[in-house]
């Protein structure tokens, strides 16, 4: 499996706001780790801090390459 390109941290919320955040993940469908994020990005915005999203990393296998073609 290739290594996540997300960088990984230890966050120590308050109990309440971390329940509040895992209440809102669930209404929408997300984990709580993409809540946070989208949080994080929609309060960098309200300062005026646009975050570009990173390329997801290419999947799957590599086309094949066509053997010599001038044969």
């Amino acid at each position: 499996m290739a290594a996540s390109s997300k960088k990984a941290f230890a966050l120590r919320l308050d109990p309440a706001v971390h329940a509040a955040i895992e209440r809102l993940a669930a209404a929408e469908l997300r984990s709580a780790n993409a809540e946070i994020e989208i949080l994080l990005r929609e309060a960098l915005k309200a300062r005026g801090i646009e975050v570009e999203r990173t390329k997801p990393a290419k999947r799957g296998r590599p086309p094949k390459q066509k053997e010599n073609q001038n044969e």
